[in-house]
């Protein structure tokens, strides 16, 4: 079992990527395009870093939904290694068949 602390940093990560989504986009819009003046796309990088870093999806962690745990993480299941095994051992995974030998 992960941290509490770690667990809810991520949450408030996950909640400032959404806040901040829409604005980021528009700035990185008016960042990459090329017709616009060289003095407002450097404007725009400005305000983009002016931006709190944890509202950048780039510092969001993948984590375990059982237990927080960070690392040996599978994607498609958003589960870590051990509580696959856990599940699959009892048969709460459909169509996952945990063989010992």
């Amino acid at each position: 079992m992960a941290k509490k602390s770690m667990i809810e940093r991520e949450k408030k990560r996950e909640r400032l990527v959404k806040q901040y989504a829409e604005k980021r986009a528009e700035l990185n819009e008016i960042i990459h395009d090329q017709e616009r003046p060289m003095e407002e796309r450097f404007k725009a990088t400005l305000k983009l870093a002016e931006l709190p870093r944890n509202s950048s999806a780039t510092r969001l962690h993948n984590r375990c939904q059982l237990t927080g745990r960070p690392h040996a993480y599978y994607r498609k299941l958003k589960l870590s290694r051990i509580m696959l095994r856990e599940l699959g051992a009892q048969g709460a995974i459909p169509g996952l068949v945990k063989s010992s030998w």
